[in-house]
């Protein structure tokens, strides 16, 4: 895909780790897990990749083994939305926007090219990448109409029972055309459960603008696992090394 950067977002701490150092530095086989973010975004085809660090960033700049990556500070940790908004400087004004996690070291260049077709084929302005899973607990649901078409996202905490009882869970990651992303990130609030500024909640601004939002479903949810301890961890590793066989 042409014109395509990538936002990785990278600043959180990861308390579950029980560690000092920043969660995206821990390491499967040697690499840094932000490192396979980075691989599956340039094996995708984007041409810049930007991270939104925060804590101990200065370990992260050290330690990744991609040197040619724009870095944005976070200072306080208000939200995905708010990170996003503090590259806004790096998203330039056209073209098409990745935003993908430092700590899912299992997202692949395949998937993420799978997600660009589909986005592309459809007329999308933003592709949610989405997957169904047989327990949701936790995660943000896509919610539907009664015709498979997508209506919106809403976090666990923010959502009814009916909304609950959806499988298919919004992965995080995203292909936005850049220019609805940037006037979507103006309108966002913190007005949820949480106080943040959340991304999905562009969805729905960009939406009511009457663009396509959609979402691409994986029937598998293996490449959007996220890392959040070290039992995690070591399950992704083992994930990576079966891969590598």
């Amino acid at each position: 895909m042409k014109d395509l950067k990538a936002v990785i977002l990278a600043a959180g701490k990861g308390t579950r780790m029980k560690s000092d150092l920043p969660k995206v530095v821990h390491t499967i086989e040697g690499k840094c897990l932000v490192d396979y973010a980075i691989d599956a975004a340039i094996g995708a085809g984007a041409e810049e990749i930007c991270l939104v660090v925060g804590y101990k960033y200065e370990i992260v700049h050290e330690r990744i083994a991609h040197k040619n990556v724009t870095f944005v500070l976070q200072e306080q940790q208000l939200g995905t939305g708010h990170a996003v908004k503090c590259a806004s400087d790096f998203l330039g004004e056209s073209g098409r926007t990745m935003i993908l996690f430092g700590d899912t070291p299992l997202i692949t260049a395949e998937t993420l090219r799978r997600l660009c077709d589909y986005h592309e084929r459809h007329g999308n302005a933003v592709t949610v990448l989405s997957a169904l899973v047989d327990n949701p607990d936790g995660y943000g649901r896509i919610i539907r109409d009664q015709n498979g078409l997508f209506a919106k996202s809403v976090e666990h905490k923010d959502a009814s029972e009916k909304e609950r009882a959806s499988h298919e869970i919004n992965s995080g990651m995203y292909l936005f055309d850049t220019r609805a992303l940037r006037e979507a990130l103006e309108q966002i609030t913190p007005n949820n459960a949480q106080g943040e500024y959340y991304l999905p909640d562009t969805l729905t601004i960009i939406k009511e603008k009457g663009l396509k939002v959609d979402a691409f479903a994986l029937e598998n949810a293996e490449d959007i696992t996220g890392v959040n301890d070290k039992e995690q961890l070591k399950a992704a590793a083992e994930v990576i090394r079966r891969r590598q066989r």
